[in-house]
């Protein structure tokens, strides 16, 4: 399909214009919200307002009025399987296709800019939104960006790449500072973003709510400005995440356009005072006003159209089926329709289809796997075996599941994670499921039937029996028709193709991150590059399963690698070939991985780096050739010493695999590098960055991560005098923040309260996340009833200034 972008260049000519005819305090509102969901209109200049809401995997617009945390009551829209799922069609057209559906729904619904999609590594299989993020790997993260942005815009509706930067855990994510040396702040953290704006230019760039490096990201100019401006060519604004805004006159000047939500207008005022004061640039703001101001010249263009929700209800199901992963295969599948088939667990009529949180989507309809066998006249039996909303084994439940399962031939197990274990607002504390799907596979193992599994879940799950069932399937959470994706595959009709985007560790104590996450304050990333696989591979740690794997009902070959040279300089681009053939018995698609694995060098580096793949879909006995160009960064570290890309001298290894454990071919090439520059050397002064050969948890001592970061880890921050950047959790030592803390949790269940279905996983979160919530943030909660001043009286009272605090209350 031809792929059009709408970007912004075409319309700043005219935006510049319009900001030349605006006074100061017109140029200022633009920088702020209107309400929750909408930008600001200057009427006279036709400037229009704008509607942005939440979407990484479908539309969640609120209708009529939002609540004031702006999660529940969305209008219908296709949900479509979650970000954790489509990294694993490793799928650039899927992506793209998915991403014109998405902007559809955009269209018809006068929506100008959906909030996704999300760019975060997933450094810890802990982390709370791992659902809605791609992968551990950052090229793999950009790839599927970068095409999703660009079906998106297609459309004319803009994107907002977010959560921009390292935000990598939900714990104390408003307040937390995430400390992190240069090299892996440059290979790991920013490489996904960068792809994807240099690819696909999206509208706008959502910052995080989190300090990086002592720095939040609404101040921190090097990232707003310099790095995606200056040196990535970022044309789009900068917009906050909903209340992530720290000191809006710091946020101008590091190249913060939009700040979302408003809810008093202090921080135009703050702008303009700013400016007539001497401590504010004009110019600055009508940087902002321009880019702002473009975005809405460019949103004007699209006109409402329908979508065809049939379409993309079709569609959720083929992205589905494209994005799971076959992890184990027995003798069982493909099953054929006539055997007696069993459907155990509640997964298989009250599908877990998406995550929780602010993306959660009101679907269009919800397809189980019990409505697309009742569709397709399979002849089944049916057992829940175990409640959704308990993680305690129901023996009567269990009784009655065993006994279904004796009658068949075939056992289909649905077992996963429910709602309450994973959610933006808050980390997991385990990778098991609960207790009652665990003992469920083994009560149904004991019958000596074959079993095969088929799991739900938004992240990484143990799997302790996956030796005793005959095959495993990974839907991941795979949309509202997970239930015909599922029923494609499980009789065959279409061969898995999906490989796994992130790493299955054995032990969460293995995985590099663990003794320095989840905390508030200072999270230290101190296995600096060694996210995922890079880790498990350079320590040579036996895995579950690793990052790329995923089988399929046919095989492949791959034979015939050739390099378009032997020895090639810096700047040259190397093409790459390799055939592959299906050899077996069904069509499929393969997923072929290429992989580098750089020299020895005196700086440390992985075993070997994901730099492209490609997937193949192939007939029986077919074979094509596929080609890959590789480029300078191809062979590129991070060089600290000269703040640059670093090409070394060196035999490089091309490796071609069907996962990052399983490399079929590989060749060798020689690079001469042009480049001169001390290679950074930390093997005395930091040993463990270079032997990963080490038994037990993986965790570098302070003194030696110092040496890689450059400079000693800063203090933590002190609980007093308070701040606007205190949390609630921190001013609760005050008989008024106790008070505050009771009336915000009262607050909360009466939005809530009625609600059916969601309100248990939504007060859950909110709760979580209210601990670590900001006072600066509090204007948001209440919508405006407490204003700025306000809240500074109260941060005054309780410090002690009881006066100016009174005064404070006062003031309007």
């Amino acid at each position: 399909m031809e792929k059009v972008n709408h970007t912004l260049k075409s319309v700043f000519p005219r935006a510049k214009e319009l900001v030349k005819k605006m006074s100061l305090e017109e140029k200022a509102s633009l920088c702020s919200g209107k309400n929750f969901w909408n930008t600001k209109e200057i009427e006279r200049l036709g400037i229009k307002s704008m509607m942005v809401t939440d979407g990484p995997h479908g539309l969640r617009k609120q209708a009529g009025d939002s609540d004031h945390l702006g999660i529940n009551n969305s209008v219908s829209a296709t949900c479509f399987p979650t970000a954790v799922a489509t990294a694993c069609s490793f799928d650039r057209d899927l992506l793209y296709e998915m991403g014109i559906a998405l902007g559809e729904e955009c269209v018809q619904e006068e929506v100008a800019v959906i909030l996704g999609p999300g760019a975060n590594i997933k450094r810890s299989p802990l982390c709370g939104r791992n659902f809605e993020y791609f992968s551990e790997d950052p090229l793999l993260t950009g790839e599927m960006a970068a095409a999703l942005i660009g079906g998106i815009q297609s459309k004319n509706i803009g994107t907002s790449l977010k959560h921009y930067l390292a935000n990598n855990q939900e714990k104390a994510r408003l307040i937390s500072n995430s400390v992190i040396d240069e090299r892996a702040l440059r290979e790991i953290y920013l490489t996904g973003f960068e792809i994807a704006i240099k690819k696909a230019q999206p509208w706008t760039l959502m910052c995080s709510y989190n300090k990086i490096n002592d720095i939040y990201a609404s101040g921190h100019k090097l990232l707003m400005t310099d790095i995606p401006r200056g040196e990535w060519g970022f044309e789009g604004a900068i917009v906050t995440d909903w209340g992530a805004m720290n000191d809006r006159v710091e946020g101008i000047q590091a190249g913060l356009d939009l700040e979302m939500p408003a809810f008093d207008g202090a921080s135009d005022r703050l702008i303009v005072d700013a400016v007539r004061a001497g401590k504010l640039d004009e110019k600055l703001v009508d940087l902002s006003a321009v880019r702002m101001t473009a975005i809405a010249l460019q949103a004007e263009k699209t006109q409402a159209t329908p979508y065809d929700a049939e379409a993309h209800n079709e569609l959720a199901r083929r992205v589905a089926r494209e994005s799971a992963v076959l992890l184990k295969l027995g003798n069982v599948l493909p099953v054929d329709k006539n055997k007696t088939i069993a459907l155990i667990g509640e997964f298989a009529k009250v599908p877990r289809y998406q995550g929780a949180g602010s993306s959660k989507i009101s679907p269009t309809r919800i397809t189980s796997v019990t409505d697309a066998f009742d569709v397709e006249n399979i002849n089944y039996s049916f057992a829940p075996g175990y409640s959704a909303t308990s993680d305690e084994p129901n023996e009567a439940l269990i009784t009655e599941a065993i006994g279904v399962a004796k009658e068949a031939d075939v056992i289909f197990a649905f077992v996963g994670l429910p709602d309450s274990y994973e959610s933006e607002g808050f980390d997991r504390t385990h990778l098991n499921m609960p207790k009652a799907h665990t003992r469920l596979i083994d009560e149904l193992v004991a019958t000596g039937k074959k079993i095969v599994a088929v799991i739900s879940a938004g992240g990484v799950v143990n799997i302790p029996w996956r030796d005793k069932v005959d095959s495993i399937l990974l839907m991941n959470l795979s949309g509202q028709n997970s239930g015909y994706a599922a029923y494609d595959l499980l009789f065959g009709d279409y061969s898995p193709c999906g490989k796994l985007a992130e790493t299955y560790p054995l032990t969460l104590t293995e995985t590099p991150s663990i003794a320095h996450f989840g905390t508030g304050g200072n999270i230290e990333y101190r296995e600096s590059i060694y996210v995922g696989y890079r880790y498990y591979d350079k320590a040579q740690k036996q895995v579950m399963y690793p990052f790329g794997h995923g089988l399929s009902y046919t095989t492949f070959t791959y034979s015939g690698l050739k390099l378009s040279a032997k020895k090639i300089g810096d700047r040259d681009t190397l093409q790459v070939e390799v055939v592959v053939t299906n050899t077996g018995k069904q069509a499929g698609k393969e997923i072929v991985q290429l992989y580098i694995s750089a020299p020895e060098s005196t700086i440390y580096k992985p075993m070997r780096e994901l730099r492209d793949f490609a997937k193949v879909d192939l007939q029986m006995n077919e074979s094509k050739a596929v080609t890959f160009t590789l480029e300078r960064r191809a062979f590129a570290y991070y060089n600290i010493n000269v703040k640059d890309w670093f090409v070394e001298s060196g035999d490089y290894k091309i490796e071609i695999g069907a996962s990052s454990r399983d490399i079929r071919l590989n060749d060798t090439v020689t690079v001469d590098s042009s480049q001169e520059g001390a290679i950074p050397d930390y093997r005395t002064a930091a040993p463990g960055y270079y032997n990963l050969l080490q038994p037990g948890t993986y965790d570098v001592p302070m003194e030696q991560f110092e040496e890689v970061l450059g400079r000693k880890v800063p203090k933590e921050r002190i609980l007093r005098p308070f701040t606007p950047n205190s949390t609630l959790g921190d001013i609760r030592v005050h008989w008024i923040g106790r008070m505050m803390n009771k009336q915000i949790e009262k607050s909360t269940m009466k939005v809530f309260a009625g609600d059916e279905g969601d309100s248990g996983d939504i007060v859950k979160m909110i709760q979580e996340m209210a601990v670590d919530m900001p006072l600066r943030q509090l204007g948001m909660l209440s919508q405006g009833a407490l204003s700025v001043k306000r809240i500074e009286g109260l941060i005054d009272i309780m410090n002690g200034h009881i006066l100016k605090g009174i005064r404070g209350l006062m003031k309007k």
